[in-house]
């Protein structure tokens, strides 16, 4: 058909003119080919309708009818939490100054009774690690005189808790951090505090989490209870004020023993009266310097009375006979027999030991921090001191100051960082980064040294002799 088509149409166009057939031909060409598409279209379209593939291609095109059933609902994910840093938390009106406040820190919340009698809780957030906000605490509460019942352990566990006066704070810190980088600890507070009003029990723990028990006396069965006070102890509670807060219950155990005994007159270090000692239960001016003479005799009367029972253990006083280690001490000085016992029991450096030049024990000098480690370390050791340098001593105690300890001096201040809680050092000084090896002894903290005597679990203190010598006799 079209082959008809297309042969009329050439013979009409023969016989028009030449111009007009050129222009005829193109037109009529591009009609026959649009009609010759069109027909092809309309036969496939027609074959594909017939076909069984098509009803599989519009089943493929068309929707899922279980969409128009169940229609899904999209919802755009919840937005994470963000930390409240606008919080309108403040500090209850009277909350005690005297407790330290982390500088990098946003109070979240004030729970507990507002009635600062009973605990306080308040939450505190820092954008700071955990480590920093709890050695913020360890070195205020330090700083500010505070006496530090247990420390968290090395993992974070547990709680800071300090004491200081009639107020009792626990610092509880969390060893992970929140999403974010955020860290969370609270500040528990509350004043006359049951455990604080009981009779305290001297510690001054370095690093465990828990107090360190006081070891019970030898001659003791099972938890003798704290002696009621007494007359003597009355006398105590008149120095209490002038004497600092961390050292007052060693210098109550020892005053109850009568081992602090001292002169009344300056005169009476001269002559061989012993009557001039005071001996009632009582430490007079203690924030005095205390001299190498007092210490010396300190020393001996509290370590033959903390061991009483057992003589084994107890500093045999100088006879007349001996032959004065000190050229400055003669026989008629009435602290000679226990100075000179401290020297022939090889307690103390002198001509008889070798370990000096010096002839001279200077009796009415200040006692020294260094000297007087010296001198009790060996009474708690029991056994020669070990050798040491300056290097070891600076890693140990971590002392800026470390070589500006004598080098007989610093074998006792390394061998007192390995009686740990019970070290010296750290009960009468705290916690310190400066040892300050020349500088002079107060009456009470040489007091405080002398509260306790061995190594760890190995030894007794004042309270337990207080306590055994309350006892009545069997």
């Amino acid at each position: 058909m079209l082959n008809i088509i297309f042969t009329q149409r050439r013979r009409n166009s023969i016989e028009r003119s030449p111009a007009k057939t050129n222009k005829t031909n193109k037109t009529n060409i591009l009609a026959a080919v649009h009609t010759w598409l069109a027909v092809c279209l309309l036969a496939a379209v027609t074959a594909c309708a017939n076909s069984p593939n098509s009803k599989a291609l519009e089943e493929s095109l068309a929707a899922d009818p279980k969409l128009k059933q169940n229609p899904v609902v999209f919802s755009s994910p919840p937005p994470a939490t963000a930390v409240d840093t606008n919080s309108t938390a403040k500090l209850p009106p009277d909350f005690p100054t005297e407790i330290p406040l982390y500088p990098n820190a946003q109070l979240i919340e004030v729970g507990g009774e507002t009635d600062p009698q009973k605990n306080v809780r308040l939450r505190w957030e820092s954008t700071d690690p955990v480590n920093s906000v709890g050695n913020f605490y360890s070195t205020e509460f330090g700083r500010r005189n505070w006496e530090i019942v247990s420390r968290p352990t090395a993992e974070g566990q547990g709680s800071l808790v300090a004491t200081r006066d009639n107020l009792r704070v626990t610092v509880s810190l969390s060893p992970t951090q929140k999403v974010g980088g955020s860290t969370e600890f609270a500040i528990d507070y509350s004043k006359d505090s049951p455990e604080i009003a009981a009779s305290p029990q001297p510690n001054n723990s370095e690093s465990s989490a828990s107090p360190t028990p006081t070891p019970s006396p030898s001659n003791s069965e099972g938890t003798t209870p704290t002696p009621s006070a007494s007359p003597k102890a009355a006398k105590v509670s008149e120095q209490e004020g002038q004497i600092p807060q961390q050292l007052r219950q060693y210098v109550a155990d020892l005053t109850q023993l009568e081992v602090l005994k001292v002169r009344s007159s300056p005169r009476a270090s001269l002559t061989t009266d012993s009557a001039n000692l005071e001996t009632a239960s009582t430490l007079p001016k203690p924030n005095k310097i205390v001299t190498r003479r007092e210490y010396a005799r300190w020393l001996v009367a509290a370590n033959n009375q903390i061991y009483a029972s057992r003589q084994a253990k107890q500093i045999r006083l100088a006879v007349d006979s001996s032959e004065p280690a000190f050229s400055d001490l003669p026989k008629t000085d009435p602290d000679f027999s226990a100075i000179q016992g401290l020297a022939e029991a090889g307690v103390i450096p002198s001509s008889l030991s070798g370990e000096t030049k010096d002839v001279k024990f200077r009796p009415d000098a200040p006692l020294t921090r260094e000297t007087m480690i010296l001198w009790k370390v060996p009474l708690d050791t029991r056994q020669v001191l070990p050798t040491a340098n300056i290097e070891g001593v600076k890693e140990k105690w971590g002392f800026q100051d470390a070589s500006k300890i004598d080098s007989q001096a610093s074998r006792a201040v390394l061998a007192d960082f390995n009686n740990g809680d019970l070290a010296n050092i750290r009960r009468v000084f705290g916690f310190t980064t400066l040892f300050q090896p020349k500088k002079s002894v107060t009456r009470a903290e040489a007091a405080a040294s002398l509260w306790y005597f061995g190594v760890q679990d190995q030894g007794l203190s004042a309270k337990d002799a207080v306590q055994a010598k309350s006892q009545p006799a069997e």
